[in-house]
């Protein structure tokens, strides 16, 4: 269901011209990372339930790592740029075009992926010069990166501070240029004299918001309780929200409260 949904939308904004402008773009980027993000950890945790073996080696873990860390922290700067996207679409509309050229667009998805990947290879060249010699089962159904420290016999000091002093840095950073762009987006719309445009510019921007909101609230629950020696069921839930349930709703909160989308999708099925 989540790589029907999030192929769908992709599918939709390459094959109609309507849905080709930078707001679609960047929603299609989300969802070909949502398919990444879903396809790391579900198919997994599928096998582990079919087979009831439920082992993993520490290279196939570390991996795991990479691309999970690499998906959320693209996702946490894709979720940013979509801010900004909204916030020259809103409050300074003539100039979209000249601000959110193509090519600005290619290039801020260029630089964000590499900030994510150089940004999760510290934190993997880490983990490779640990040991891991417990038989602790992880508690959670996919190797996450706080959760293997907990399980390695050597001295994770500097990996933990290193989650941290960086979590701290770019994820403060990142969340208020995720916000701060709304705070006047929302005194733009305020001072619009028509009740449709108004409309129109609150539809859009709450789609988005309820993408922030459901990604963040549960990756930052289950950070910050991530530390604690005994996971309750709830940090299982909140990690099953982010990591399964997130991309599966993401394509239905866009699809379902946006009109052009919808009118997309109607046209493509009459053609067939």
């Amino acid at each position: 269901m989540t790589l029907t949904g999030n192929l769908l939308i992709v599918l939709l904004i390459c094959t109609d011209s309507h849905l080709q402008t930078p707001m679609y773009f960047f929603l299609g980027t989300l969802a070909c990372l949502d398919m990444v993000y879903s396809s790391v950890t579900t198919p997994r945790m599928l096998f582990d339930f079919h087979t009831q073996k439920r082992l993993i080696s520490i290279q196939d873990c570390i991996t795991q790592v990479f691309l999970i860390v690499v998906c959320a922290s693209s996702e946490m700067l894709l979720l940013a740029v979509m801010s900004y996207d909204r916030y020259v679409a809103i409050c300074l509309p003539l100039h979209y075009t000249q601000i959110m050229h193509w090519r600005t667009c290619f290039l801020l998805v260029l630089v964000l992926l590499t900030f994510s990947m150089l940004y999760t290879l510290v934190h993997v060249l880490l983990l490779l010069k640990l040991t891991f010699c417990r038989l602790n089962p992880l508690q959670s159904f996919f190797c996450d990166l706080p959760q293997l420290l907990l399980v390695s016999c050597s001295d994770t000091f500097i990996n933990v501070l290193l989650i941290f002093l960086l979590g701290c840095l770019f994820g403060v950073t990142i969340f208020a240029l995720t916000f701060c762009p709304y705070i006047i987006i929302l005194n733009t719309i305020m001072k619009m004299q028509s009740k449709a445009m108004r409309s129109k510019a609150f539809f859009t921007c709450s789609s988005h918001l309820t993408v922030v909101f459901i990604f963040y609230g549960t990756l930052f629950f289950s950070y910050i309780h991530s530390n604690a020696k005994n996971h309750s069921a709830v940090d299982k839930v909140v990690s099953v929200v982010y990591t399964v349930l997130a991309p599966l709703v993401n394509p239905l909160i866009y699809s379902l409260r946006n009109k052009e989308i919808k009118i997309s999708f109607k046209k493509a099925v009459c053609r067939l």
